[in-house]
């Protein structure tokens, strides 16, 4: 976004309703009158503004999205300590049930960009075998195990990871519970390939299904917790309640079910399973679990997460812990997305 736009938003936001003559004649912008109504309709066209009444009666207001969407500089944000930091503490329920469950996240220039990438992974792999298809889909597989368990701090290399999961072969120097998490990863992914339908429509019991399978035989409780859990790197503070969380939960399902775009339904799932942490521990892999199976149900590519830096896929989580800000986020899903479709398909 630029100074200008910025300032439009910035004197919206402060005055309330405005008519475009009003925000011409107080934002004092070194622009004509034409240029204005171009920037309000680009603001509108990305979600930062929406507009009320027609013609002359039109008046300007910040769009309830625009703090889930607006562009934040990460590099700047965290250049702030954890304490110095002003954040939301609590979890809001609000961002779920009001927002996100209202208003689109993706503006329509994302979704044509995403939709186009769709299309190019549709041509391609129109052009495989059934065998061919299969193979890239299990290099993906891996990668996939290997790049969500490294962002959960797993130390098996790309090339242990392909060994362990191919041929059962642990590496030397690491943990059993490191293989065990690999293997989980692998088993679980290989189920939604095979039950691709397993999580439409999503439910709670389904998501505390995939959370099973990830941690089984890795000491962690199952289902819903029932105990308060902490966030390294933040001063956000999950629910703590067994029953707010189910009910978090639910909500989350709810609105991911009622989203027509299927790319708007893996990056909810994505944000708000990791946001609701309704588990002990693997909230982030049964997140992206979760997220690939409803692409994988539509017939979508699958991410592998693999070219993602595993302290920028952190910070942008905690971004929308802090913030409820998903733009760093988004950003990664379409970049991955990008990835994917050209790099296995």
């Amino acid at each position: 976004m630029d100074d200008k736009e910025q300032r439009v938003i910035d004197f919206i936001k402060e005055k309330g309703e405005c008519s475009s003559k009003e925000v011409f004649d107080g934002a004092h912008l070194p622009v004509s009158y034409a240029t204005l109504k171009r920037i309000l309709a680009k603001l509108i066209d990305r979600h930062f503004l929406s507009a009320k009444g027609k013609g002359k009666g039109t008046k300007y207001v910040v769009s309830p999205t625009y703090e889930i969407i607006q562009p934040i500089n990460i590099d700047k944000y965290y250049e702030k300590e954890i304490d110095d930091r002003k954040i939301k503490v609590g979890f809001n329920f609000s961002v779920i049930t009001d927002v996100l469950a209202s208003y689109s996240v993706f503006t329509e220039i994302e979704l044509q960009q995403l939709a186009q990438l769709q299309q190019l992974f549709e041509k391609n792999i129109s052009l495989l075998s059934s065998n061919e298809y299969k193979k890239e889909l299990e290099r993906l597989s891996i990668d996939l195990s290997w790049k969500s368990s490294q962002i959960e701090g797993n130390t098996y290399s790309l090339l242990e990871t392909e060994k362990l999961l191919k041929e059962k072969e642990t590496a030397p120097g690491k943990t059993k519970e490191e293989a065990i998490m690999l293997l989980n990863h692998k088993y679980t992914l290989d189920f939604i390939i095979d039950n691709t339908d397993y999580l439409y429509p999503l439910t709670v019991s389904k998501i505390e299904d995939i959370h099973s399978m990830l941690v089984k035989e890795l000491g962690v409780d199952r289902n819903i917790r029932k105990r308060r859990v902490g966030i390294s790197g933040t001063n956000y503070r999950p629910l703590e309640n067994e029953f707010q969380i189910a009910e978090a939960l639910q909500n989350a399902c709810n609105v991911i079910n009622n989203k027509k775009s299927v790319f708007e339904k893996a990056l909810l799932a994505l944000v708000l399973i990791s946001y609701i942490q309704p588990f002990m521990d693997g909230n982030k892999r049964t997140a992206r679990i979760v997220s690939n199976a409803i692409l994988m149900n539509a017939g979508y590519c699958p991410l592998s997460f693999r070219t993602v830096d595993s302290i920028d896929y952190k910070k942008a989580m905690l971004l929308f812990y802090e913030q409820n800000n998903i733009s760093n986020f988004k950003r990664i899903f379409i970049e991955q997305f990008d990835f994917a479709v050209k790099a296995y398909f």
